[in-house]
């Protein structure tokens, strides 16, 4: 693994190097012609990607409209023949990747992504490039994987190193990095994954340093706290950041839902995009690209307040309206544009105000850079790390912890996903499906009770109770009284004290002389957690479970490794469903999803010529290999439900099916769906 992550580490630097040349070239192409490509060569790899800020204000209006809509006429039919999971942001496919198919990503989205978003970004749209090198990375990463013959859980692992790599090599931050992958991409610290995510984050900002230089993403301003009251606008500036972000995911997902319904074919509606933001860079130009060269005014104190604020909503628009209707490219660098252009405005109205008690307002848009990324990925730790790496000063961390929190409180409070998940939520996948994570506190004392407890008589004499031992596996003894009534247990461990006495005890000791009266009960509603921590504070391994309405009627038993096994089976269930919920629903969205070992899960429409028909009649197992697991039938008021099928179930017009088998089995049902043999009675 080890080996592995520094390959992957060096793959996705070598990917986010040549990617970011590549949308230097385009941009010099389409807003300079030949003369800006020809001036990427002179200046060589190690020249930043800009934004085509100042040659787009000396274009003619039409020019403004025309480059855009022409990248996306481009990206469109791009992305929906060849990978169209190349949409988009990006990183909601990698995190569906992972959650869903075990990590396997396509090794196309490696070419398909960089050329579509780069050519997206290149020709204005306005999107940034972290996205599609984390998407690069993590497929380089995956490709690696499925190249070794890694589990599942390697694999992963090793599409959380090509995102650290990717996100490491675009801020020079191997700190951030890691953090970010292992916080989103993988959603999981532990060691054996983290070690090579670290490695791999290590490797990408070295090689990405001797390639184009150890230069910042931004030229940051100094940064100090005047006052400790200078907390307080800070504060402010979180809760600002925090709506900022929540109108970013709310316009966005809106965005991708509209352009879904608009009357046009999908591979042609980035095209319209790109219309629409070339005519809103007529005034605006700023919305262009990745927004770096804007950025870097609002951290210098250039721009003004007015200014910064109409470029939040403006960015807001473009953003989302490149991304919903079919372009490439990420949101990481517009909710960097968007906390810099926020900021900046608090920045500048709280040193209009409070001259001299406070820092520049280039000061307020660096926090808020990172209190916008933290409220819209909900992702903190990432977003604080990163604003650090980039200003290499400690004294920024109260102030940025202050807001990166508070934003991330309010998009919270808001909004239950970030911009990430709201994706997938869409597409039915809850990739972060709340579960208590003590699973004994869903099992209750009914669940395990033994209906058979050893009860022994309170007269009995010491010899009968040493038979009882003998013959029994159990370790407590429960005595009654005369009237049937439970007085306590005889622990297993009290009489192996006393068995070395047998001869002289057993004609004058009988069970009511050695019962524990303060032996514990539990009625048996009580859940399972409380049980344990009654066990876990004596030395029994066994409690007696007493009627709720008469605790001294005794109605069995709970025991230790009973309960052990309960937990163990609860979570194996959980498990298990929580896997094929995710599958099942990733199926009836469409999705093929992997179950390994060459075998699949697909949703099909019943096709007319089998409505009518029972699964019997189909005999889909015997003849195809696949295997019906459930059927989509569409309710009349509206809606589907799904049902496990038998034989005898009969097929109707509208129902799906949700099949299981191999791939080549599913294509064969596939093809007989379309176009069934005359002589069949099935698919």
């Amino acid at each position: 693994m080890v080996g592995a992550a520094i390959f992957v580490g060096l793959a996705g630097a070598l990917g986010a190097v040549l990617f970011r040349l590549l949308i230097r070239l385009v941009q010099g192409f389409a807003f300079e012609g030949t003369e800006g490509v020809l001036s990427v060569f002179e200046e060589g790899i190690a020249a930043e990607t800009h934004d085509p800020l100042e040659a787009a204000r000396t274009l003619a209006w039409y020019w403004k409209i025309a480059i855009p809509a022409a990248g996306g006429m481009i990206v469109g039919p791009l992305i929906y023949f060849f990978a169209r999971e190349a949409r988009g942001h990006g990183i909601p496919e990698v995190m569906k990747a992972v959650a869903v198919r075990g990590g396997v990503i396509r090794a196309r989205i490696v070419g398909v992504k960089a050329l579509a978003s780069a050519l997206s970004i290149g020709t204005g749209g306005s999107v940034g490039r972290e996205g599609p090198i984390v998407q690069i990375g993590s497929a380089f990463g995956s490709a690696i994987g499925q190249r070794l013959m890694l589990n599942a859980a390697g694999v992963r692992t090793l599409v959380g190193c090509g995102a650290a790599a990717g996100i490491s090599a675009t801020f020079n931050a191997p700190i951030a990095g890691a953090i970010f992958a292992a916080e989103i991409i993988v959603g999981d610290f532990a060691v054996t994954q983290f070690t090579p995510i670290v490695i791999s984050s290590v490797v990408a900002s070295v090689v990405t340093r001797y390639a184009i230089g150890n230069h910042p993403a931004f030229i940051v301003p100094d940064y100090e706290i005047v006052s400790p009251f200078e907390l307080v606008p800070y504060m402010v500036a979180g809760v600002i950041a925090g709506l900022v972000a929540v109108a970013f995911i709310r316009t966005l997902s809106f965005s991708e839902e509209f352009f879904e319904k608009v009357p046009m074919p999908e591979w042609s509606r980035a095209a319209l995009g790109g219309a629409i933001v070339g005519t809103m860079a007529i005034w605006l130009p700023n919305v262009y690209g990745v927004g770096y060269t804007t950025i870097s005014g609002a951290l210098a104190g250039t721009l003004t307040a007015g200014l910064m604020g109409v470029l939040v909503v403006a960015k807001i628009l473009a953003t989302s309206i490149t991304i919903g209707s079919g372009g490439s490219g990420g949101i990481f660098a517009p909710s960097l544009f968007l906390g810099a252009m926020a900021g900046g405005v608090v920045g500048t109205l709280v040193e209009q105000y409070f001259p001299g008690a406070t820092a520049s307002s280039g000061a307020y848009a660096l926090v808020t850079m990172g209190a916008v990324v933290a409220a819209t990925t909900h992702a903190p730790v990432s977003a604080i790390i990163i604003i650090f790496e980039l200003t290499q000063t400690i004294d920024i961390i109260p102030a940025l912890m202050t807001a990166c929190v508070i934003s991330t409180l309010v998009s919270q409070l808001s909004n239950r996903d970030s911009i990430y998940t709201t994706k997938l939520r869409r597409q039915g996948i809850d990739i972060f499906e709340a579960k208590n994570p003590n699973v004994l506190k869903d099992l209750f004392v009914r669940d395990v009770i033994g209906l058979n407890p050893v009860v022994v008589p309170a007269s009995a004499d010491f010899k009968t109770v040493l038979d009882l031992v003998v013959q029994s596996s159990h370790s407590q003894f429960y005595v009654s009284s005369p009237s049937g009534a439970h007085l306590g247990a005889i622990s297993l461990l009290e009489l192996r004290r006393l068995i070395y006495e047998q001869d002289t005890l057993q004609h004058i000791v009988v069970a009511g002389d050695l019962v524990d009266s303060s032996h514990p009960t539990v009625t048996d509603d009580v859940d399972l957690s409380v049980v344990m921590k009654i066990l876990s504070a004596s030395h029994f391994d066994e409690i007696a479970v007493v009627d709720a309405d008469d605790s001294t009627r005794l109605v069995g038993t709970v025991r230790e490794k009973d309960v052990i096994e309960a937990s163990n089976r609860e979570q194996l269930r959980r498990d298990l469903a929580g896997g094929i919920q995710t599958s099942i629903t990733a199926a009836g969205s469409g999705q093929t999803v992997d179950l390994g070992d060459g075998y699949q899960l697909r949703e099909m429409m019943a096709p007319p010529h089998v409505t009518g028909r029972s699964l019997r009649q189909l005999t889909l197992r015997e003849r195809v290999g696949v295997q019906v697991l459930l059927v989509r039938s569409k309710k009349p008021e509206g809606g589907s439900h799904l049902r496990v099928p038998h034989g005898d179930d009969v097929l109707v017009e509208g129902d799906a099916v949700i099949v299981a088998g191999t791939k080549a089995a599913l294509d064969m049902l596939d093809s007989l769906s379309a176009q069934p043999p005359p002589e069949t009675t099935g698919f």
